[in-house]
C-alpha cells in the first residue's frame, strides 16, 4: 500500500489510514473525512444545478454565503442535506423506489435550503418551498404547519427585517422570532447538550425533516416534551460512558455527530439504529434500554460514519473480478444473507462494538456479567465474519490491509481472560445463531434429498454421499429472531438471581422474547434435557420452525448424549430439515429427529 492515498483535491495521510483500518479514528482524522464530505456535497449540489432549474434558490444561497458563509456551511453539512441530494439525484435518474415524492417537490427542496439559510442570514426574500401534506421543513431551523389540503403544494417564504411569513391561498403562517420558539404552527428543531464545558455534545434532535430517515424519506413527527426530556436523559448517560472509558473517539464523535433521528423503543435488547453514508453525521435510533446500550449504539454507528466517509474516498472491493453480483455470506449480527460489501460493513461497525464492551466491562460493576458476555460473544461473531473472507479476490490492497489489520486484532481479543459462565454462554449463542442462520438459508440439492428420503425408505445402512456436497444459500424471507437465544442469555444475566428454571417459567421467559421458543428458554437455563424433549416435540407439530433443529443440536451436545445427531445439527441443520420435510410430504407421517440426524452424520464417515 502506498505512503498515502492520493485523491483530486483530498489526501488521507498514512497515519490517518492507519487510524481507520484499525478501526480507530480521532478528531484530526474526521476532520479530514469530514473535509472530503463537504467536496462531495458540493459537487452533487452543482450537478443538480446543471441538472434542473435551481435558479431563485441558487441566488439566495449565493447572498447568504456572502452574509454568513457559516450559516450555509452549517446547511451544507447538514445530514439530510446529503440524504436529500442523493436521493433527488437518484429521482433524475430514474433509479429511486417508485414510493419517493413527486420530483418537483424533491427539487424544490433547494427552495427550503436557500429559505433556512437567508433566515438565518438575516437577509430580506420572497422563496417558494415545497409544501408536504401541510409540512413545510426548513433545514437546521424547523418545521411549519399549514392548512393545505393537497398531499404536494407550493408556499411561499418571505423575509422582511425580522418578519417572516409562510403564503398560501387564503391563509399566512408566521415564523417565530426568534426561531428556536415554539408556536401554533412552528415546530422549531430542539437541539440536545450533554457533557462538561471543553466536552460538550450538542446534537439536533431531528423529528420533523422528511429525510431525517434512511433510506425511505417519512413524513414529520413531533415528539412530547417528555418524549424529549427523555431523550436528553439518555444521552447525558450515553456520553458520561464515552467520556470516562473513551475519550478520544468521544471527542471525534463530538465533532462529526450532527443529528439524532428518534424512533420508538423495540423490544428489549434488541435495538434498531441506522446510518448512510449519504448522510454522513445523522443517526436514526430506537430508543433505547439505557446509558449504556445507547453508548454501544453510538459506538456502532460512528464505525459506519467513519467507513462511509473512507469509502467516498477510496473503494475497499474491486469490481467483480468474475464473481457473482448474487455471492452472499453470513453476517452473525442479520437474519438475512449479506453481499461481500455489507459484510464488510458489519465487520467494522461489530468491531468497534467489540471494542466497547472490552473496555466497559473493566469499569462494570464486579456482579455485572452482561459487559463480560457481550464482549466474549462479539468478538466470537466478527472472528468467524472475518474468516470467510479474508482472502477475497475482490479486495483492494486499502481491503486486505483494513481486513487483515482487524482480524489480527480480533485474534488477540479472543486470548483474553473471560469468566468461564460469560465465555460458555457466548460460545453457545454464537454457535447456536450460526446452525440456526444455516437450517434457514442453506439448501440441499432436491436430488441429493431426493436420494437420501429414497435411501431412508428403503432401510439403507447410510445415506448417500451426494446429501454432504455443500448445499447453496437460497434466502428465506422467513428468517427472522435468529437471535433468540442471545436475548434469553441477556435476560438471565441482567435480571435472575436465582438459576433454577422449570417448564412454566421457560414459558415466561419465551414469551417476553419474539421468536423465542419455551425450548430456547430452557436452553439457555441449562436445561439440557427439558430443552431435548420440548425441541423434539416442536419439530413433531406442524409449524416445525427451523430455529428448533439448531437448538435440538445444542441441546444434545450440552447433555452430552447421541453425539452423532448433535455433530450434525449444530453443523448442518439444513440437511436433518430438508429430508425431514420431504419424508413428511412423502409419507405423511414425521419420523424421529434424533435417529433422522444420527442417520444422516454418518454420510461423512
Amino acid at each position: 500500500m502506498s505512503a498515502e492515498l492520493s485523491l483530486p483535491h483530498h489526501r488521507l495521510p498514512a497515519a490517518r489510514v492507519s487510524e481507520l483500518i484499525r478501526g480507530e479514528g480521532g478528531p484530526d482524522t474526521l476532520a479530514l473525512l469530514l473535509g472530503a464530505e463537504r467536496s462531495r456535497r458540493l459537487l452533487l449540489l452543482r450537478l443538480l444545478g446543471d441538472t434542473t432549474d435551481l435558479g431563485p434558490a441558487w441566488d439566495l444561497l449565493s447572498r447568504a454565503q456572502r452574509r454568513a458563509p457559516q450559516v450555509v456551511e452549517d446547511i451544507l453539512m447538514y445530514p439530510q442535506t446529503g440524504m436529500w441530494l442523493a436521493s433527488a439525484l437518484r429521482q433524475l435518474r430514474a433509479t429511486a423506489p417508485v414510493d419517493e415524492p413527486p420530483l418537483p417537490a424533491v427539487v424544490g427542496r433547494a427552495g427550503a435550503l436557500a429559505a433556512a439559510a437567508g433566515l438565518r442570514a438575516g437577509l430580506d426574500f420572497a422563496m417558494d418551498v415545497p409544501v408536504r401534506h401541510g409540512w413545510v421543513p426548513l433545514p437546521t431551523l424547523g418545521c411549519a404547519v399549514l392548512p393545505v389540503s393537497a398531499p404536494w403544494a407550493t408556499a411561499t417564504l418571505r423575509a422582511e427585517g425580522a418578519n417572516a411569513v409562510f403564503e398560501v391561498p387564503g391563509a399566512t403562517v408566521a415564523v417565530p422570532s426568534p426561531f428556536d420558539v415554539p408556536g401554533p404552527h412552528w415546530h422549531p428543531v430542539r437541539r440536545l447538550s450533554v457533557g462538561p464545558e471543553g466536552r460538550r455534545l450538542t446534537v439536533i434532535l431531528e423529528d420533523t425533516d422528511p429525510y431525517r430517515t434512511y433510506p425511505v424519506p417519512a413524513e414529520p413527527h413531533p415528539l412530547s416534551e417528555e418524549a424529549a426530556a427523555l431523550w436528553q436523559r439518555l444521552l447525558e448517560q450515553a456520553w458520561a460512558v464515552l467520556l470516562d472509558e473513551q475519550p478520544v473517539t468521544a471527542d471525534a464523535i463530538r465533532r462529526s455527530w450532527l443529528s439524532l433521528t428518534p424512533t420508538a423503543a423495540r423490544e428489549r435488547f434488541r435495538p434498531r439504529s441506522v446510518t448512510s453514508g449519504d448522510a454522513f453525521g445523522g443517526i436514526e435510533a430506537s430508543e433505547p434500554d439505557d446509558g449504556t446500550q445507547f453508548a454501544a449504539t453510538l459506538i456502532h454507528e460512528f464505525q459506519h460514519t467513519k467507513l462511509g466517509g473512507l469509502l467516498h474516498l477510496a473503494p475497499l472491493l474491486n469490481g467483480e473480478s468474475g464473481a457473482s453480483p448474487e455471492e452472499l455470506w453470513y453476517a452473525p449480527w442479520r437474519d438475512d444473507p449479506r453481499p461481500l460489501g455489507g459484510l464488510l460493513q458489519g465487520i467494522y461497525a461489530f468491531v468497534g462494538v467489540t471494542a466497547f464492551w472490552r473496555g466497559h466491562r473493566a469499569t462494570a460493576p464486579e456482579h455485572d456479567t452482561l459487559a463480560h458476555f457481550e464482549f466474549a460473544l462479539w468478538r466470537i461473531h466478527v472472528s468467524s465474519a472475518m474468516e470467510q473472507i479474508h482472502r477475497h479476490p475482490r479486495l483492494t490492497p486499502l481491503g486486505r490491509a483494513l481486513l487483515d489489520t482487524l482480524r489480527g486484532q480480533a485474534a488477540q481479543w479472543l486470548f483474553e481472560p473471560v469468566p468461564d459462565k460469560c465465555l460458555a454462554l457466548a460460545r453457545l449463542c454464537a454457535t447456536d445463531r450460526v446452525a440456526r442462520w444455516r437450517a434457514h438459508h442453506r439448501r440441499p440439492s432436491v436430488s441429493a434429498v431426493d436420494a437420501t428420503v429414497r435411501a431412508w425408505l428403503a432401510g439403507a445402512v447410510t445415506p448417500p454421499p451426494s446429501l454432504a456436497a455443500e448445499s447453496e444459500i437460497v434466502p428465506d424471507p422467513s428468517a427472522r429472531w435468529l437471535d433468540s437465544l442471545a436475548v434469553l442469555v441477556r435476560y438471565r444475566l441482567a435480571d435472575m438471581d436465582d438459576e433454577r428454571t422449570s417448564l412454566g417459567t421457560a414459558e415466561k421467559a419465551a414469551a417476553k422474547v419474539a421468536g423465542a421458543l419455551t425450548a430456547d428458554a430452557l436452553l439457555a437455563a441449562g436445561d439440557a434435557t427439558g430443552a431435548r424433549h420440548a425441541y423434539v416435540s416442536q419439530l413433531a407439530s406442524e409449524s416445525c420452525p427451523a430455529g428448533a433443529w439448531a437448538g435440538l443440536g445444542r441441546a444434545l451436545a450440552m447433555a452430552g448424549t447421541d453425539p452423532a445427531a448433535a455433530r450434525l445439527l449444530c453443523h448442518h441443520p439444513e440437511r436433518a430439515r430438508a429430508v425431514h420435510q420431504a419424508l413428511l410430504r412423502s409419507t405423511g407421517t414425521a419420523p424421529d429427529p434424533v435417529r433422522l440426524a444420527a442417520w444422516l452424520s454418518s454420510a461423512e464417515g
